[in-house]
């Protein structure tokens, strides 16, 4: 039940209803009036939000501390004006401090106990004689803080000498050390201005000494002068002398120039006219242009055309690069190259896109060098979508089509070339092997493409 709620053993009043009349004379003292707002804003967590006055519920989820900061002026409006709220308050100091609130509904207060504290509960309790009790507990605490304030001003006043004193030792230390640096600095002075007068007179000196020097260079100034002007007349003598010089070479130049261009023209005319009886003679003879060679009147016997079996059956080895240098060396020759069985045969540890580019850079090279049509097939059965690709120059990229694997599209362009062309097939797939060489296609292992690369 709710301390607050009906008349307790103590014959406090229901709340609403009229409490006695008494008050105070003065506000309450600061120290005391804080008090009573922490005491209000700690009882907040035991009261509900209905049970808050309205001008306070703002306020219930601060902490004590804030609540304390920034509603200390309403709660203490609102304990002064608001009954209930004040006696709700007090019935959560006796929960929290009955042995306090039992001696303060006495009128005994323990003499050991705070003046402060004391005045609080007072206030809050209202017990009969409040007001009295009140205002002798805030006459309490002020002796009290006008006591500690005494103390506390003594104590600042003994500190206060301490350091005057130390002030006038350190001043009269700092005087004595400013002395010594003043008769230390007139000594230096002394020496100073004998240092003065000494430079002053070897600046005199210095001046008598540069006057000198000064009428000396004003006569090598006059030689100079007059030297210069003489250098000057004979460098216009040697200009002319040389300017004639110019005009007498430009002159002999001219004139052979002249007697070469007419040589030239009469030696260039005498070639076109030889030339023109040339054509003249062979409009009239009408000669056909020379279809025969001297090498083509011996005797001898001349190989065949050359095919890939041809080469096939050559004395070299299955993984000789030679092989497929020769290869590539037919007319209108068509590599066409299984692009991952040939990575995953030399490089298989990188990423596939590592592959494609490294192999498709060896093939751009061997294209540069043997001038042969390339073609790299890449299995995109297995592809979510394109590749960004940017294909090297030489070499045509092609990848399968969903649902078709890269043997199925190397069978296709082998099938697509005419029979006869020369087409080789790079892969060590034994069945896509077997399946051109029936087209009429050359196949080759995978090794040897790449040890043909390897020389690139």
């Amino acid at each position: 039940m709710d301390p607050t709620d009906g008349e307790d053993a103590r014959g406090q009043t229901e709340p609403g209803s009229a409490e006695p009349a008494e008050s105070l004379d003065r506000p309450l003292p600061e120290r005391v009036r804080h008090r009573v707002i922490v005491l209000a804003g700690d009882a907040f967590t035991g009261l509900t939000l209905g049970e808050l006055p309205p001008g306070l519920r703002q306020y219930a989820r601060f902490t004590p501390s804030r609540r304390v900061k920034f509603g200390g002026s309403a709660i203490a409006a609102a304990l002064e004006a608001e009954a209930v709220f004040r006696q709700r308050v007090a019935a959560r100091f006796r929960l929290a401090e009955p042995e306090l609130a039992e001696a303060v509904d006495r009128g005994a207060p323990p003499p050991a106990a705070d003046p402060v504290e004391i005045a609080a509960a007072a206030f809050l309790l209202r017990p009969p004689g409040w007001a009295k009790l009140v205002a002798a507990a805030g006459e309490e605490a002020q002796r009290a803080q006008e006591e500690r304030a005494g103390q506390e001003r003594e104590l600042e006043l003994a500190r206060l000498r301490e350091e005057l004193a130390e002030v006038r030792t350190a001043a009269r230390t700092e005087g004595e050390r400013l002395r010594a640096e003043l008769e230390a600095a007139r000594r230096e002075g002394d020496a100073v201005h004998r240092k003065l007068r000494s430079a002053v007179s070897d600046v005199r000196r210095g001046e008598a000494a540069l006057r000198k020097l000064r009428a000396e260079l004003e006569e090598v100034r006059a030689e100079y002068g007059a030297a210069r002007a003489a250098a000057e007349g004979e460098a216009r003598r040697l200009r002319a002398r040389l300017a004639e010089a110019e005009a007498a070479l430009e002159a002999s130049r001219k004139s052979v120039r002249e007697g070469r261009g007419i040589e030239d023209m009469r030696l260039r005319l005498l070639l076109d006219t030889v030339l023109d009886a040339a054509q003249g003679l062979r409009r009239e003879l009408a000669l056909p242009p020379a279809s025969l060679k001297p090498a083509q009147t011996v005797d001898a016997v001349e190989p065949g055309d050359v095919s890939p079996q041809d080469i096939a059956r050559r004395a070299l080895a299955e993984d000789d690069p030679a092989l497929l240098d020769q290869l590539l060396a037919l007319p209108q020759a068509h590599l066409v190259v299984d692009g991952y069985n040939v990575t995953k045969t030399g490089y298989p540890t990188l990423p596939l896109e590592k592959q494609r580019l490294r192999l498709l850079r060896g093939l751009a090279v061997l294209a540069a060098q043997t001038g042969a049509e390339m073609t790299c097939v890449f299995d995109g059965a297995e592809l979510a979508g394109p590749v960004l690709l940017a294909p090297p120059r030489g070499v045509r990229v092609l990848f399968s089509s969903p649902g078709q694997t890269a043997d199925e599209l190397i069978r296709q362009l082998v099938r697509a070339e005419p029979p006869g062309r020369p087409v080789v097939v790079v892969s060590t797939d034994r069945e896509v092997a077997d399946g051109v060489a029936v087209a009429g296609a050359r196949p080759v292992a995978s090794a040897l493409l790449l040890r043909r690369l390897a020389r690139t």
